[in-house]
């Protein structure tokens, strides 16, 4: 049962892990993270935040009720999976210009959710990856002591937040569907293109109303008009439908 593979596998997961945390922990502030609570910041939490908080309060409940059925494997793929991908490919790019940015009730947020996910994740992951995880906990200036005698990370309600987490997944899937558009037609990632928004909700509208900037980071947009309709969109604009919503590139920016 034993494969090279499997081995490489679990290394590169060990360096996004490792790469993640010095990232957090080289953006932390202790001036600004001193005597941030859940409270202090909350008013301030995006979209993106409310998903991950969301993400990690239902992955733990998942991961708890797995290994108490000793599903280990799958325990293991599902933190995983979060880890890698939700986390790190997602929500830290999401993120990156709130801690580059001058605003710092936003930079304070950002920093909360990163180290109180990041947290959640090192818990999860200790019962496989107990030296790293140990390692990475100990530096993480929101704890004390060892993560050995720290406790299990539990379901909470006040995490369950599903409404966010259908209206990120909708922004997240509109970004994949645009980059898979422009891959297709070999549009460099440097070309910025202008992306239109097209609902006849208006949710749907002000949750990308409100999230134009994740655009503007992740899917090359060099500017976004969210609107009820195809006002001012050429006829050979390219298209791309996620539920609710179709969005269009100008060709000429392609």
């Amino acid at each position: 049962r034993f494969y090279f593979e499997r081995v490489e596998a679990s290394r590169n997961f060990a360096n996004k892990l490792w790469n993640a945390s010095r990232f957090i922990f080289m953006n932390i502030d202790d001036e600004i993270m001193n005597g941030v609570t859940r409270e202090s910041v909350e008013a301030n939490f995006t979209l993106a935040d409310k998903w991950i908080i969301s993400r990690a309060n239902r992955v733990a409940k998942e991961v708890t009720e797995n290994m108490d059925k000793f599903d280990l494997g799958i325990a293991a793929t599902k933190v995983e999976d979060f880890a890698w991908s939700e986390f790190c490919d997602w929500y830290i790019e999401i993120v990156k210009p709130r801690l580059y940015g001058d605003d710092v009730e936003a930079k304070k947020a950002a920093l909360y959710v990163l180290t109180y996910v990041l947290e959640k994740i090192l818990k999860l992951l200790h019962p496989y990856m107990p030296f790293i995880t140990e390692e990475i906990y100990s530096c993480l200036p929101t704890v004390e002591g060892s993560i050995m005698v720290s406790e299990w990370p539990h379901y909470k309600e006040e995490d369950n937040m599903a409404q966010d987490e259908a209206m990120m997944e909708l922004a997240m899937d509109g970004i994949r569907n645009i980059r898979n558009a422009r891959a297709e037609m070999d549009v460099p990632p440097s070309r910025k293109a202008k992306i239109f928004i097209v609902s006849d909700d208006a949710k749907i509208r002000d949750t990308f109303e409100s999230n134009k900037e994740v655009y503007v980071n992740l899917a090359g947009a060099s500017e976004i008009a969210v609107q009820a309709d195809k006002t001012g969109i050429e006829e050979d604009a390219v298209s791309v439908v996620i539920p609710g919503a179709t969005l269009y590139l100008p060709l000429e920016d392609l």
